[in-house]
């Protein structure tokens, strides 16, 4: 009886793992791209390149959040 609920543990754990990593590596590449663009520009070109940046990164991980939670309100349905 303890096989069922050990395996979904497991697997809410493997896709946790995988998401956590994947928000990780869509934020350094958005990090990058945000100090690539700032290492050319200068200025308030700069500036809105910065805010740019910090707006991709909050929305990177709003939306992994998001997937997460509708994965865990999924499973509990």
């Amino acid at each position: 009886m303890s096989g069922p609920v050990s395996g979904v543990g497991s697997d809410t754990r493997v896709r946790l793992a995988s998401r956590i990593l994947v928000t990780w590596v869509e934020l350094v590449a958005v990090g990058f791209a945000g100090a690539l663009f700032g290492e050319f520009v200068s200025g308030p070109p700069q500036l809105i390149g910065y805010l740019l940046t910090l707006l991709a990164l909050v929305g990177v991980l709003m939306y992994n959040v998001d997937r997460l939670v509708l994965g865990r309100v999924t499973d509990v349905q």
